[in-house]
C-alpha cells in the first residue's frame, strides 16, 4: 500500500477539499487525486464522493480513515527513528585509563 496515498487521503479527509491537502503535502491537486484514485482501486472501494464542494467520506472511508491515521502515525514514528539526532549517542569504553577514555568521560559529564 502506498503510504503517500494513505497521507493524502487523510488530510484530505480532514480538510474535505482536495486542493487544501495539495497545498499541505507540497504537491498538486491532481498528484492528491490521482493518489487517492490509486487507493481506491487498491482497496476496490470508494473512499470520497465528489461534491461541488469539495469531498466527503463514504461510509467506506469513515470506516477506513481512523486506520489510515494509524498507518500515517506508525510511518512518522518509524521515520523519525531513524532520523539523524534522533537517538543518543553510544560508546563502550573499556577504561578510564586511556586518554581517549579520559576526553570522552569529560565530555559525557558535560554534556549529558
Amino acid at each position: 500500500m502506498d503510504t503517500e496515498a494513505v497521507r493524502s487521503f487523510v488530510r484530505a479527509a480532514e480538510f474535505g477539499q482536495l486542493q487544501h491537502a495539495a497545498e499541505e503535502l507540497g504537491v498538486t491537486q491532481q498528484a492528491v487525486s490521482k493518489r487517492i484514485a490509486a487507493l481506491e482501486r487498491a482497496l476496490d472501494v470508494r473512499l470520497f464522493t465528489r461534491t461541488p464542494r469539495g469531498v466527503e467520506l463514504t461510509l467506506d472511508g469513515q470506516a477506513f480513515l481512523p486506520h489510515a491515521r494509524g498507518i500515517v502515525a506508525g510511518v512518522d514514528r518509524a521515520l523519525a527513528a531513524i532520523r539523524p539526532g534522533s537517538r543518543a549517542l553510544r560508546i563502550d569504553v573499556l577504561g578510564l585509563r586511556s586518554a581517549q577514555a579520559v576526553v570522552l568521560h569529560d565530555y559525557w559529564r558535560s554534556h549529558p
